[in-house]
């Protein structure tokens, strides 16, 4: 029979799925210059020790963590509208960016340490495929023809008002940006996708 503490230990996918959004968190709020051992210890609550047993570096544990980024952050993403919505692609942005700034931040600290480490960069390029077919495929639900250049100025659009409320804090500017470029896209959309 197992103790009460053997019990109450949570499984170790679980515990390193636990330091992993430590460490998501860590970076989220102070950047990748404050991602250390000791300071995700802290942030998930347990010894430093441990979280050296599951990631053996800090390179290890960024890789981690981004891997986690890129598979979870698509599922949390409000970019995929239901079918023929216009006006709920991206809906839920501002309130997104809001609510989950250190994610949010997580991922553009590490998109600008992608480009100093090559180890990165695959990961940081798969995270971004991600949200460009994501987008892609929000364009083909709300009837926008679009192409992989189209998918690519939305998502950059999107992106970039992300970016900009976690520097600014303005939620309300982002909604009203979003409604502009639903204007827009209803246009491409009305045109049938053709080009002037």
């Amino acid at each position: 029979m197992a103790s009460t503490e053997e019990a109450l230990r949570p499984p170790p996918a679980a515990g390193r799925r636990a330091l992993i959004e430590a460490a998501v968190r860590v970076v989220g709020d102070g950047g990748l210059r404050r991602l250390t051992y000791r300071e995700v210890a802290r942030e998930a609550g347990v010894t430093q020790g441990l979280v050296s047993h599951h990631f053996g570096s800090r390179a290890e544990l960024i890789r981690a963590a981004l891997e986690h980024a890129s598979r979870t952050s698509l599922a949390r993403s409000p970019i995929e509208p239901p079918p023929g919505r216009l006006e709920d692609l991206s809906a839920g942005l501002a309130e997104r960016v809001a609510d989950a700034p250190g994610e949010e931040a997580f991922q553009f600290e590490i998109a600008l340490e992608a480009r100093r480490r090559a180890d990165l960069a695959p990961l940081a390029v798969e995270l971004y495929d991600g949200y460009l077919e994501a987008t892609a495929r929000a364009l083909d639900a709300v009837d926008v023809p679009g192409d992989p250049d189209l998918a690519r100025l939305v998502f950059a659009a999107i992106d970039g008002l992300a970016f900009q409320q976690l520097v600014t804090g303005d939620r309300a500017g982002t909604t009203r940006s979003l409604a502009i470029l639903h204007e827009m896209l209803a246009v491409v959309r009305d045109r049938g996708g053709e080009r002037r």
